[in-house]
Order: C-alpha cells, then sequence, then structure tokens
C-alpha cells in the first residue's frame, strides 16, 4: 500500500496512510477524511454498514467499468412488494453518474 500511497501524493493529492480501519472511520465520521479507501471488503463493509446503513454506496475500484451498488444487499425477502426504499439505489446510482463525468473529463485531460 504505502508505494501507491506514495504515488497518489507524488500527483500533489492529500493522501494520507495506512492508517487502521479501527482508527479511520472515526477520523472519516469527524470530516476528517473525504474518501476512505481499504485494502479488503469486510475492512469497510463492516463499519459502513453499521455508520450509515441507508446510504451508503459499495464501489469496485480497478475495473474497466464503474461499479457502484447499494450496500445494503438484494433484499429479495421484500421483492414486489412495493415497500422498497429507493434512497440507496438513487445513491448509487447518482456516484456512478458522478464517477463517469470525473472519468470522462480524466481522458479529456489525457488526450490534450
Amino acid at each position: 500500500m504505502r508505494p501507491v500511497i506514495e504515488s497518489i501524493a507524488a500527483t500533489g493529492i492529500d493522501v494520507r496512510g495506512p492508517i487502521s480501519p479501527d482508527a479511520v472511520f472515526i477520523e472519516a465520521m469527524a470530516d476528517k477524511h473525504d474518501i476512505v479507501v481499504v485494502a479488503y471488503h469486510d475492512q469497510g463493509h463492516i463499519p459502513v454498514k453499521l455508520i450509515e446503513r441507508d446510504h451508503a454506496v459499495n464501489v469496485s475500484g480497478g475495473l474497466p467499468i464503474i461499479r457502484t451498488s447499494v450496500d445494503h444487499g438484494t433484499a429479495f425477502d421484500i421483492a414486489g412488494k412495493g415497500i422498497a426504499d429507493i434512497v440507496n439505489m438513487k445513491a448509487a446510482i447518482t456516484m456512478a453518474a458522478k464517477m463517469a463525468v470525473g472519468r470522462e473529463a480524466a481522458g479529456r485531460a489525457k488526450s490534450a
């Protein structure tokens, strides 16, 4: 992780780490970080579900496509009943759209 962090810092981005998961999420809740990146699914998924279950978005990085998902599972038990809350789905779609705009802008910057 350290080489990646150093490489990102060299571009001028304010990046810190590695920070232990139990500490970084407390800091994030106190608005000390804009984003938290974890190495393993459960390092991030468990605290995020505990902190913000109804508004969290799961993002998979390092893929050739943009992949976002609701962070609460499939909810098959309520499928088709008209009682699902769409807040998480809207958040996941909004995040994907923002990532697409950022990716497009990055592509334009590279070709300029």
